[in-house]
């Protein structure tokens, strides 16, 4: 019963969504997948996430730049 009580509060956190079409910031799934990054714990996260993805796709070029 424990296990059920904290299953309930997880679903019970909003998940922040960005949306790459119309640059906003969605509680929840609201735009179509293809326009969605996500999801994000919290909404400054999600105001972020293009940034967020230009460091990461930066990070990944340099890990492939250093197999070769």
């Amino acid at each position: 019963k424990h296990n059920e009580g904290k299953k309930i509060s997880e679903q019970d956190k909003p998940e922040f969504w960005f949306n790459t079409k119309t640059q906003q910031v969605e509680v929840g799934k609201q735009a179509l997948a293809l326009y969605r990054i996500g999801p994000f714990a919290t909404r400054l996260e999600a105001e972020n996430a293009i940034q967020t993805l230009k460091d990461r796709s930066k990070d990944w070029d340099k890990e492939e730049r250093e197999e070769d």
